[in-house]
């Protein structure tokens, strides 16, 4: 195992070679693997892409996304400006559904409507993720579909299928109460554990993922 100096400067180190992020501004805390990323970026891709700088190290089993997004003082809209750009990309948009309203306050986004799969709430937020002047989205869309447990442990035993490594005994059950999806079992790798977690969010009607995923390495 790791020991968590070497896992902290192990990120500072992926942040650093990642050229999609400025981290300068970035300080990296570690208790046993969970990491904790705080201080600033001047963009909020830049906050999407540090926590997955983060997610690729080795030996990082858990990461809280704690940083803030210091605008530059040319890319700052105020909020009519960005609520009107966000909504004429959401309605130019080929991907993003239908009904999905923006609504922005100090720079940050509010989603609201509704669709039928959770991957159209993806859609909807990639779509206003790089506008200049977004400090974050935050995401209210509501998911009508109810879930179908057998359709999110197909999904589920797909991905770790596809993702199995070489004397793999990973065994992952996928437990649903209303919209929430509950991972439990433990995989080999963390590209194992993402392609399962993203692949119970693919489920129609999930809203709620919960990661109880052990990695045994």
């Amino acid at each position: 195992m790791r020991k968590a100096k070497d896992i902290r400067q192990a990120v500072e180190t992926e942040l650093a070679r990642d050229p999609l992020v400025d981290a300068a501004g970035i300080t990296v805390r570690n208790l046993k693997g969970n990491v904790a990323l705080n201080g600033t970026v001047p963009s909020y891709p830049q906050y999407l892409e540090a926590a997955e700088a983060a997610w690729r190290t080795r030996g990082v089993t858990d990461v809280r996304n704690d940083l803030e997004v210091a605008l530059p003082p040319e890319n700052y809209r105020d909020d009519a400006m960005l609520t009107t750009a966000a909504n004429n990309a959401l309605a130019a948009s080929a991907t993003a559904p239908e009904g999905v309203e923006a609504t922005a306050k100090n720079g940050n986004l509010t989603l609201t409507g509704t669709v039928n799969y959770r991957r159209q709430r993806a859609a909807a937020d990639a779509v206003i993720s790089g506008l200049t002047g977004v400090r974050n989205i935050k995401d209210e869309i509501q998911v009508v579909f109810d879930v179908d447990p057998a359709d999110v442990n197909r999904l589920v035993s797909k991905a770790l299928d596809h993702h199995r490594v070489p004397s793999d005994n990973s065994h992952v059950a996928a437990n649903i109460t209303g919209d929430t999806v509950v991972l439990t079992g433990n995989v080999r790798t963390q590209e194992q554990r993402d392609a399962v977690v993203g692949a119970a969010w693919l489920g129609h009607g999930v809203t709620v993922v919960i990661d109880e995923l052990e990695i045994t390495g």
